[in-house]
């Protein structure tokens, strides 16, 4: 973490009292109640530890990237070839040569397994971490009764960075191509004010991968986009009229936001006054906060080694929030359907899996350079893997793979794992486990330990209703 404090003087944090500043479309009300909920986590000699969790929604098949099968037939190995990377006895696809140089720094969990084949069913389990799923669930609406993502659970026990929320995700919700958002991402039974973090930059694409290089399945035509660049972070503003300059002048400061309010209360925007907004200034003036969001300042270098694409910079904004000290960073890789290979599984990977493996390399090497890597684990998964039988649909001109929840391969670095690994194994054809099966709960439960929840936690819903946090151990012999 950025060693400079995000706070600023008392003076500064207790004079807004009044309005709701927009910060990224989060009200700064909900921001400092979700600072208030956390909980202090270890103490100052115990560096904190973080996650960034890659999601590859659609499902990345495990055929064509960590478990593949060279020894089987036609119709099951695919049109990839395998190749060596730095651990012994480990091959992965050779459209993954930026990871399979840096194998040591990173090991594999290749069987990881749960029971659905639906997308909205597997995001919400892979979300949240529970294989179970709530009464009710709709596939494509969130709804009060699902259970609470892992990005909520862990930011009502963490504390954030100098007002900010402990947990967030970017660059847009998951949703289906209608743009309806899946399940699992969503406080649920927690209450709307556990809500994650969206933080939207991506928001005027429809299209699938990287983009501006991205592109639709043979059976819908591609468009070139009209907005340049495709990521947009929001900034961090201060409200009209009020400068930094300003804030410096207290005895201007006070007036200001009295005007403010005046101001708020005439446009009926506000309704009632709240204590949490105490202390909101200081995310309105840390230099930290504002610069993460913007990207230009980066070193060219830097930039050039993520990728100048959707990938790449959402990447390294995550790695931007883990210096700033934000807990946990969802980064969806792809609109909701990205990896969702049905047909066109060869082309299409063909053009996603060498941003991923730039961008995700980067990330890699960008978080060791910062002195982060061993205090922040990084995860990488989908809602599932892909059937191991190759199939071809008509809409389609090449054929591809359907949804397969019982098998996926998932990937982690970091936060203290031990790299060049491999955990589990699937049968010949890429199927089912038949060693070390892991479910959605144990991988829960390593980020949860990761960041220093204690397994006996749990959260409370409105009604102030405890729940466990743990459902399963950790994933076993990854340190």
């Amino acid at each position: 973490m950025n060693s400079r404090m995000l706070n600023q003087p008392t003076g500064r944090r207790a004079v807004l009292q009044a309005g709701t500043i927009s910060l990224m479309g989060l009200s700064l009300t909900d921001v400092l109640r979700w600072q208030a909920a956390g909980k202090e986590q270890g103490g100052d000699d115990q560096p904190a530890r973080s996650v960034i969790y890659v999601f590859l929604s659609g499902g990345l098949s495990q055929h064509e990237s960590f478990d593949m099968k060279p020894q089987a037939p036609d119709n099951v190995r695919g049109e990839f070839s395998p190749i060596a990377t730095q651990t012994p006895g480990l091959q992965i696809c050779e459209h993954l040569p930026e990871l399979a140089k840096r194998s040591q720094q990173w090991s594999l969990v290749r069987s990881l397994s749960h029971a659905s084949n639906d997308h909205g069913e597997s995001i919400h389990i892979m979300g949240t971490g529970r294989s179970n799923l709530p009464p009710g669930l709709n596939r494509n609406k969130p709804q009060p009764t699902d259970f609470p993502s892992m990005l909520s659970v862990a930011g009502s026990q963490l504390p954030g960075p100098g007002g900010l929320p402990a947990t967030a995700m970017l660059p847009r919700l998951i949703t289906n191509v209608n743009r309806a958002v899946r399940p699992g991402q969503s406080a649920g039974m927690m209450g709307p004010s556990h809500e994650p973090w969206l933080i939207n930059a991506s928001d005027k694409c429809d299209g699938y991968g990287d983009c501006p290089n991205c592109f639709y399945f043979s059976n819908k035509p591609t468009y070139k986009h009209s907005v340049n660049p495709m990521f947009q972070p929001p900034m961090l503003k201060l409200p009209d009229g009020l400068s930094l300059s300003r804030l410096d002048r207290r005895a201007d400061l006070l007036a200001e936001v009295e005007q403010q309010r005046r101001d708020l209360d005439r446009q009926s925007t506000v309704s009632r006054m709240d204590r949490h907004r105490a202390g909101a200034l200081s995310l309105l003036t840390s230099g930290d906060v504002r610069q993460a969001f913007d990207l230009k300042n980066e070193e060219p270098r830097r930039l050039d080694a993520y990728g100048r694409n959707l990938f790449g910079s959402s990447m390294l904004l995550a790695r931007r929030l883990v210096q700033v000290g934000v807990r946990m960073v969802q980064v969806n890789l792809g609109r909701g359907s990205t990896w969702d290979q049905h047909g066109d599984l060869f082309p299409a990977l063909g053009r996603l899996l060498p941003p991923f493996d730039q961008s995700l390399s980067a990330l890699l090497d960008d978080l060791h350079d910062h002195g982060l890597l061993k205090s922040t684990l990084v995860v990488v998964a989908g809602e599932f893997g892909r059937t191991p039988k190759i199939s071809k649909l008509n809409v389609y001109k090449k054929p591809g793979r359907d949804h397969w929840g019982a098998a996926q391969s998932i990937l982690l670095a970091g936060g203290g794992i031990s790299g060049g690994q491999i955990l589990g194994a699937t049968d010949n054809i890429g199927a089912y486990p038949t060693r070390d099966r892991q479910t959605p709960e144990n991988l829960a439960a390593t980020i949860y330990s990761t960041l220093g929840i204690p397994s006996n936690a749990h959260w409370l819903d409105p009604a102030s209703r405890p729940y466990p946090i743990y459902h399963a151990p950790p994933i076993a012999g990854l340190t």
